[in-house]
């Protein structure tokens, strides 16, 4: 039999070459996902009863033959009668050509299925294509064959048992497809946990021998070819999540992603089957204080084939940070990124996985790992920075997240959003009835102010992630009259303002003289200088930084955007004077103005030193003014 493609143009394979050569390896997984498909078709008749015949071995099989130029998948499904190649081989479901490449000549995204080319991906990579087949009806065995253009022959064959043979003869200009280790490298990413057994070729392992034995008598280790199966048939995800073992998981893990050598802190077995169907599992991985989502590591698969690892609108932006797979029939093969960001399954998928993530953190924060830990607190150093990213850009998951969100403080204890307020409200309430959460970003930097704070009975949390200043904004407004503010952002009188007010030691003529004694030791550029009536015993100097002013800095610098006029201010301090230190009244009662100046600068740099900011040529002159001194 001769004849011509049903198609409206003649020129379909150009356009197959032309608009679908980016994604031209795609061709194998098209290919082999139809021998899987028609394998899996032979298993339902047969469980049905229509199939009374021996199944046998169903593995799919490739075989490259680079002296011939040859590709192969060779399949033991259900094959195709005369009538089933003219249906689905020769008539093309392929129209408007013309429309079509004028649409899409500046297309990037993959086209293969939506125009039922899947099999046609054949002649991106070949100049000849042949198809061998024979029906598991008592129908003979066919022959097509195609060149590349509208003509093909069909005729009748002789075959061994059902199932079909498609022989790719690679283009010239496609050689890297007869490279063994280009073939396994498209296989192991598109193929690697498809339902049915693919072998290519052999592999060497290693193995005890039966006949030789060491110096020991122990059985020698030999090498052995063995067929090479690229895939596992039933992974992780398929099963029972009753059925696996955290050993499994961790296992299934390091298959994924075998060059990741850190386990996985915990993971999220997903299996839904109404209102769309959605299997996979989800690992949580280490992030601490990193912000950098390491994108496309979780794959996307359709019934077990791989479709991509580009899973934006699939997955909310913030469990970009997870690791994992996910497998759904209701996205299909070739999936779009505009079709992800406007198909409504796909939009309930993104929502069910993030309820899910939340009803996770929920059920960890309820259970006990000993008498004092929740299982949340045991991990949650290595995923607090992941619930902030949520708490920041998915509202849903801030609502449910505010219920089991845990502040840390600088001595390791952890509270609820609730019971911590709970806790510091008798102290730690300002005179405006606003409870005041103070922090520190870094304890060994911050350590003095700390220790002020602890001395007043007040509390201090841990706040170092680099997304602390706008969680903070976050949690002021969610959490109904709260502040927070960083320990050296004022002094310990003033972080808590309350009405009683220490009395003033020096008159205000007095610290009218002082200030400009003040101002000339330090940068007025940097330093603003300020007296303030504090305890006697504090220290005579202390620097302090706005908390909305760094903070707003700080936000900026990580978000950009409208906030720029706050990243590119200077960094700016206050040197507070303690006007009722006694050192402070020895310096307006020296005589010599340049021993005042000399005390002062001594002070100042002390401050300075306290606070970390005295480095370079500052501190030299310093330790030899202080060693001079002694």
């Amino acid at each position: 039999m001769q004849g011509k493609l049903n198609v409206q143009t003649e020129n379909i394979f150009p356009v197959i070459k032309k608009f679908l050569y980016s994604d031209h390896e795609i061709f194998l997984r098209e290919l082999i996902s139809n021998a899987v498909d028609a394998t899996q078709k032979l298993k339902t008749l047969a469980t049905r009863g229509e199939f009374a015949g021996e199944l046998g071995d169903l593995t799919v099989e490739v075989t490259l033959d680079p002296k011939r130029k040859t590709l192969t998948v060779s399949d033991r499904g259900i094959g195709m009668t005369a009538d089933e190649v003219e249906r689905y081989i020769n008539q093309i479901a392929f129209s408007g050509v013309t429309d079509f490449m004028e649409k899409y000549k500046d297309s990037h995204e993959p086209l293969i299925g939506h125009f039922g080319l899947g099999f046609y991906s054949a002649f991106m990579v070949s100049d000849k294509v042949e198809i061998f087949t024979k029906s598991w009806k008592d129908s003979p065995a066919q022959h097509w064959s195609c060149e590349g253009n509208p003509e093909f022959t069909m005729e009748e064959y002789k075959k061994e048992g059902r199932g079909t043979d498609i022989v790719l003869h690679i283009a010239d200009d496609c050689k890297e497809f007869l490279e063994e280790g280009t073939v396994l490298q498209l296989l192991k990413k598109y193929c690697r946990f498809m339902p049915v057994s693919i072998r290519f070729g052999e592999e060497s392992v290693w193995v005890d021998s039966e006949t030789e034995c060491d110096k020991d008598g122990k059985p020698k280790r030999v090498e052995k070819k063995q067929p090479r199966i690229v895939n596992d048939p039933d992974p992780a995800w398929k099963k029972s999540p009753s059925s696996l073992t955290d050993e499994d998981y961790r296992k299934f893990y390091h298959e994924l992603f075998p060059m990741n050598f850190e386990e996985p802190l915990f993971q999220i077995h997903l299996n839904v089957d109404y209102p769309f169907n959605l299997t996979g599992i989800l690992y949580f991985p280490k992030v601490r204080k990193t912000i950098d989502p390491n994108r496309n590591k979780i794959q996307l698969y359709c019934n077990q084939v791989f479709v991509t690892d580009q899973v934006e609108g699939v997955v909310p932006d913030y469990l970009m940070l997870l690791h994992g797979v996910l497998d759904s029939p209701d996205i299909p093969l070739n999936v779009s990124r505009s079709y992800l960001q406007s198909d409504g399954n796909v939009k309930k998928i993104s929502q069910h996985i993030s309820k899910k993530v939340a009803d996770k953190l929920e059920e960890m924060s309820r259970k006990k790992e000993d008498e004092e830990h929740s299982a949340l607190e045991e991990k949650w150093d290595d995923i607090k920075i992941f619930v902030q990213y949520g708490m920041l850009t998915d509202e849903k998951f801030c609502e449910r997240a505010m219920k089991f969100y845990l502040l840390k403080s600088v001595d390791g204890s952890h509270c609820t959003l609730d019971s911590y307020r709970e806790k510091i409200k008798p102290l730690q309430t300002d005179k405006d009835k606003t409870v005041c959460y103070l922090y520190a970003s870094n304890p060994d930097e911050e350590h003095a102010y700390i220790e002020k704070a602890k001395a007043k009975g007040y509390d201090v949390l841990l706040m170092d992630s680099p997304l602390e200043s706008h969680f903070i904004n976050l949690l002021e407004q969610k959490v109904d009259k709260s502040r927070f503010v960083r320990v050296d952002s004022d002094t310990v009188e003033k972080l808590i303002p309350h009405d009683d007010s220490i009395p003033e030691k020096l008159t205000k003529e007095e610290q009218e003289r002082l200030k400009p004694l003040v101002e000339g030791a330090v940068d007025s550029g940097r330093f603003t200088v300020q007296m303030e009536s504090l305890e006697s015993d504090d220290a005579p100097m202390q620097i302090t930084q706005s908390e909305f002013m760094r903070r707003y800095r700080e936000m900026a610098q990580t978000s950009g955007g409208g906030m720029g006029f706050y990243g590119e201010m200077p960094e700016s301090y206050n040197l507070v004077v303690n006007v009722n230190h006694p050192l402070i009244g020895r310096v307006l009662a020296e005589p010599d103005e340049a021993r005042q100046r000399e005390l002062v600068s001594q002070l100042a740099d002390l401050a300075l030193l306290g606070a970390g900011l005295l480095k370079g040529e500052a501190l030299s002159k310093f330790l030899k003014r202080s060693t001079e001194l002694i």
